[in-house]
């Protein structure tokens, strides 16, 4: 199981616009649809990435929690399916239906919005404001398979604690951890 660190977006970073396929609906999503009125998560997951199974649970239960409170989330998948086809749109659509994900569960198919955001790795967090500035990138919480430690989603969930009430974000941002994006040859 490979371990790649996200890069880090420089915080402040404008969200790179996409129009993507929803594998959820059939039907092509624009980020200026999909933002939230007070901020927006953007995460890059797949369907096989252990480290994405390990925190799937943990991501459906804050989505539906903050939503609520007007932070949308966005998962997106920019996997190459000709060499892991467990990744294409139809077996995105059927996770997210087996999951529950409330949130809609993008296709990358160019790759081109993995490499606008300078995606790394799956699972990597995104947290934008509503002006869709950059304001946290990096790990859910300290939890990786097989260290014991609980998925409690503790570093994004201050963030977005720290959004919604216009707090200083005064914890170090560490990189999120897990399986590299399979880019295309």
């Amino acid at each position: 199981m490979a371990r790649t660190p996200s890069n880090m977006l420089p915080l402040g970073t404008k969200a790179p616009s996409f129009n993507l396929l929803d594998t959820k609906s059939d039907t092509y999503k624009t980020l200026d649809i999909l933002k939230g009125s007070e901020g927006t998560l953007v995460a890059f997951i797949c369907n096989h990435c252990p480290f994405v199974i390990h925190i799937n649970d943990t991501l459906v239960a804050i989505a539906n929690d903050y939503q609520a409170r007007g932070i949308n989330f966005i998962a997106i998948s920019s996997n190459d399916v000709e060499n892991y086809p467990q990744d294409g749109p139809d077996k995105m659509k059927l996770q997210a239906q087996n999951t529950g994900y409330p949130f809609p569960y993008l296709y990358d198919k160019t790759q081109e919005t993995a490499k606008a955001y300078d995606a790394a790795c799956t699972p990597d967090f995104y947290l934008f404001d509503k002006n869709l500035e950059l304001i946290y990138r990096g790990q859910m919480d300290a939890s990786r398979p097989g260290n014991g430690l609980d998925v409690n989603a503790a570093d994004l969930k201050h963030a977005m604690d720290c959004l919604l009430t216009h707090t200083p974000n005064e914890i170090p941002q560490k990189p999120s951890i897990g399986c590299n994006i399979k880019w295309k040859p």
